[in-house]
């Protein structure tokens, strides 16, 4: 009975570990930290110790002093640095935990369906050392399919498209299983990526990661404004490359949907093979429903539309985007029972 209460009072999570995001869903509570998935180390004695996490260490990003290094600890959705990965996953559970619980909390953590099995072993220690009782793992389209409200469950095709910073997963799920999934690392970073080198290109510009997250969230767009004009407009600044000083321009919303032609179409080529790849029956399911989109790479102007362009297929943006991930693997956490079929643990 006792270990029954002390259970009880040990706050449950799930958490979507994003290459750019993390989000802590806590059970009975939802969705209770959502912070840039950013630590900021400072250098004593040789030592690296963390200094600040999530919204504090992303102002830091680009603009620290020799002794402390803002570092972003997953690089394509998977752990770039083990150590930081760590320390943050440890700080984001102490924040949300109930310090009075004596036992750990349980957690279920999000892991890209194109992962190695080292890759989700890693992420699956780094929550064990930070203090969970016990660790589950759940693909992330699943857990964006689940939090979006398609019909996972039933037999009947549904296809979810999971755009986030590191990775774009894409997957056509079935009767509570994933039928086919495809992963690539092209995500809201590469995005960013793009913008950093057009500019560079063309107007001999040098901006940072964080300006050019910025102008795709401002004037970002899948495919030139539809109307013919310029569209949007906006000024940034940036380091000129011919005299080394500070200089401003003013960007559209065409020039940026030019910079952005690689990775959109990437993600939309893996979108057709995973249709060339779905069994008959589920395709016609499909041309009904269409395909779901989630993630913040979503929110990007007009790529629904382009994606219906390119498949002929209906697409639609989910309701909340950028918590898909976080909404599923809580509802899973909230219904395990019902769910438990797509939890698993990596040995």
């Amino acid at each position: 009975m006792f270990a029954r209460f002390f259970g009880l009072m040990s706050a449950d999570m799930a958490i979507d570990l994003g290459t750019a995001n993390t989000l802590v869903y806590v059970k009975g509570k939802g969705i209770v930290l959502n912070e840039p998935s950013v630590v900021a180390m400072v250098f004593e004695r040789g030592v690296s110790v963390p200094y600040a996490f999530g919204n504090e260490a992303k102002l830091m990003l680009g603009r620290t002093p020799a002794k402390i290094e803002a570092v972003r600890p997953l690089k394509d959705g998977v752990i770039a640095d083990f150590k930081s990965a760590e320390k943050m996953i440890q700080h984001f559970i102490f924040r949300v935990h109930n310090r009075r619980s004596f036992t750990g909390p349980l957690i279920i953590i999000c892991v890209p369906s194109g992962s190695t099995p080292v890759e989700r072993r890693a992420i699956q220690d780094a929550a064990e050392r930070a203090g969970a009782r016990e660790v589950f793992l759940i693909e992330e389209p699943m857990a964006a399919a689940i939090g979006a409200g398609l019909p996972v469950t039933e037999p009947t095709g549904s296809m979810i498209v999971d755009i986030g910073g590191g990775t774009t997963e894409v997957a056509i799920l079935s009767l509570g299983g994933i039928v086919y999934a495809r992963s690539v690392r092209v995500g809201g970073d590469k995005m960013d990526e793009a913008i950093i080198s057009y500019i560079r290109r063309y107007h001999n510009l040098l901006i940072g990661e964080t300006t050019a997250e910025r102008i795709k969230k401002e004037i970002g767009a899948a495919c030139p404004p539809l109307d013919g004009s310029n569209g949007k407009t906006m000024e940034i600044k940036g380091r000129d490359l011919m005299n080394g000083v500070p200089k401003e321009i003013v960007l559209n919303e065409y020039q940026i949907a030019e910079s952005l032609i690689e990775p959109v179409s990437q993600i939309i080529e893996a979108v057709k093979v995973a249709l060339e790849s779905a069994p008959p029956e589920l395709s016609s399911d499909l041309v009904d429903k269409g395909i779901a989109l989630s993630g913040g790479g979503s929110m990007l102007k007009n790529l629904d539309y382009v994606m219906s362009q390119a498949t002929g297929l209906p697409v639609f943006v989910a309701e909340e985007p950028l918590n898909c991930v976080a909404l599923g693997s809580g509802k899973v956490l909230e219904n395990k029972d019902v769910f438990k079929h797509v939890l698993f643990k990596q040995d």
